[in-house]
């Protein structure tokens, strides 16, 4: 879905149609504490993105608005009429192909099997791109939204192949999956942010071409076996992950940002002990008992370090939850964790390795 968010708000409400819209953070006229969920493709050409700090979100649309161009719009999410949304076309879609796998609220993949064993089969194509106008089509008329959609041999060129004509647009990747990448930054691939990035820029790439030069065992040296046998793979075009048409729940978590950026024990205790609450009833709700426990910090200067501990045995008592959680939490109080007592940004609380 194309800034699916805000262009469900610029739906519902006609008077801004055309404008620059954020959904995220309340941005409390500068002083907001949150992110951008998303901005659409107005917002954006302000510089405004996913998971930048709704205060420069604020920043920016005032400088807009001197400069004599629309200020932004700001809604705060209303995921559950997002999701009511998403389900409706995703269930549409499940009806046209073999398989699919929803990939979150506003993704998801579609598998048409090919029969004949082999990708080059020329019906097949031609279905595969008839089948995406029409769920083009579809969304247009029926919710008022666009989409853009990604044909590929797999997984992976399908979803690069999806970004690549944005809003509305259709990229179809055949035998030539190697011509697609090569130019393409190495970002583009799964796996691969700022850090893998830098590590990247180091040894010389920056481009799936300059990283397919590179042998498997130069980026097994560099990056790890996982890491460097995926990077390996995917700069070739190689993905033979499978669809995952049912997904099963492997973490809850619960995080805030708080009002103000602080270091007082009783706030972040009593917040932290709110989470692990949370946590402990979306737990009891779903019948799960959890292996793991993380926490989340993040500091004032959006340093964002995570923790986590294994327990012997599963559990299911928000006792241990919560206490396994503040003997992780607690060291970032002090200067075991937290050296030059820098303040605390948000705070969140997970239970992993779900059964």
């Amino acid at each position: 879905m194309d800034a699916f968010f805000a262009s469900v708000e610029e739906r519902d409400h006609p008077r801004i149609k055309g404008m620059p819209i954020v959904v995220g953070a309340d941005p409390a006229n500068g002083k907001g504490r949150g992110v951008v969920s998303t901005a659409n493709y107005a917002a954006r050409k302000y510089g405004i993105k996913s998971a930048l700090p709704i205060s420069r979100a604020w920043e920016l649309s005032q400088q807009a608005k001197k400069a004599g161009r629309p200020e932004v719009v700001f809604f705060e999410p209303n995921i559950k009429k997002y999701s009511a949304i998403s389900h409706e076309i995703f269930t549409y879609i499940g009806t046209l192909g073999d398989a699919m796998e929803p990939a979150s609220i506003d993704e998801c993949y579609l598998e048409i099997i090919d029969t004949s064993g082999t990708s080059k089969q020329v019906g097949k194509w031609e279905d595969a791109e008839k089948i995406a106008r029409e769920i083009q089509d579809k969304v247009q008329k029926d919710f008022q939204l666009s989409c853009s959609i990604g044909i590929g041999p797999n997984k992976l060129i399908a979803k690069i192949a999806a970004g690549r004509q944005k809003p509305h647009g259709l990229t179809v990747v055949r035998e030539a999956v190697q011509e697609f990448l090569d130019p393409l930054s190495v970002r583009e691939l799964r796996g691969i942010g700022p850090k893998t990035g830098a590590g990247l820029q180091e040894i010389g790439v920056e481009t799936v071409k300059q990283l397919r030069q590179k042998t498997k065992g130069d980026l097994i040296a560099h990056f790890g076996v996982k890491h460097g046998e995926s990077m390996y793979k995917q700069a070739r075009g190689i993905d033979d992950s499978p669809l995952e048409t049912s997904r099963e729940q492997k973490s809850s978590g619960s995080e805030t940002t708080f009002d103000k950026d602080t270091l007082d024990p009783s706030e972040i205790l009593g917040t932290f002990r709110a989470l692990s609450e949370e946590v402990a009833k979306q737990l009891k709700k779903s019948a799960k008992r959890f292996k793991t426990v993380s926490i989340v910090v993040r500091f004032s200067d959006f340093q964002t370090q995570t923790r986590s501990h294994t327990l012997e045995e599963t559990s299911d008592e928000k006792t241990v939850l919560e206490t396994e959680a503040l003997k992780l939490l607690l060291p970032f109080l002090d200067s075991r964790e937290n050296p030059k007592h820098k303040k605390i940004r948000l705070v969140g609380v997970r239970a992993e390795k779900l059964e």
